[in-house]
């Protein structure tokens, strides 16, 4: 009997692989800090991360990848001195766009259209409906911008996990701090590595 076409498409991720390493994964406590991610398999990472969704395709987040060591340490200063910081092969900051407005959708929707290649009129629906939302929002635009933020995190990790990526979650830190050593106003952290024992958006 022929398979579905959820099967035929899915074929090269079998169910069991995939709750296999799901299971494996955990918010890992105390990295090796002798063990690097290569960079192909970094590149892997940060394609994922930038294919994440979110509602509309606004993506109103930008994703900064900590590679200075002095910096690192700073976060460290300001986040309970939690070693996953220094020691952790990759550090990611999450950082949300805050009070997202007409402006950032009609910069998404030039974008949409430069990479579909069609006219910009032809998304003005889209646009609309849109805009209509960030004007008048359900909840705070800064809270439904967050959510999104942690729809891009399990994203990641999902992806970290099935690669066989160790990571930690974090939110453990000075905020007020944080936005004075990035220039930023709200972030969350990702810390990416082996357990002990800044990504540009995407149009669509």
């Amino acid at each position: 009997m022929p398979g579905t076409a959820t099967e035929t498409i899915n074929a090269s991720i079998r169910s069991k692989d995939l709750v296999r390493q799901l299971q494996w994964r955990y918010a890992v406590k105390k990295f090796d800090a002798s063990l690097k991610i290569g960079p192909d398999l970094w590149q892997t990472l940060e394609e994922a991360l930038v294919l994440s969704p979110s509602s509309f395709g606004l993506q109103p987040w930008k994703f900064f990848v900590v590679k200075n060591p002095d910096v690192r340490k700073k976060l460290q200063a300001v986040a309970w001195n939690q070693s996953q910081i220094v020691d952790a092969s990759h550090l990611v900051v999450f950082a949300v766009k805050k009070n997202l407005n007409a402006d950032d959708v009609r910069r998404f929707i030039a974008l949409t259209a430069e990479i579909r290649g069609v006219p910009k009129e032809s998304l003005a629906p889209y646009q609309g409906m849109m805009e209509g939302f960030v004007a008048k929002p359900p909840i705070d635009i800064n809270e439904w911008a967050a959510r999104q933020v942690y729809i891009a995190l399990g994203n990641f990790l999902t992806s970290a996990a099935m690669v066989g990526v160790d990571a930690c979650p974090m939110e453990g830190f000075d905020r007020a701090k944080f936005d004075e050593i990035f220039g930023i106003r709200q972030e969350r952290l990702c810390h990416r590595g082996g357990r002990h024992g800044g990504i540009p958006r995407r149009g669509r």
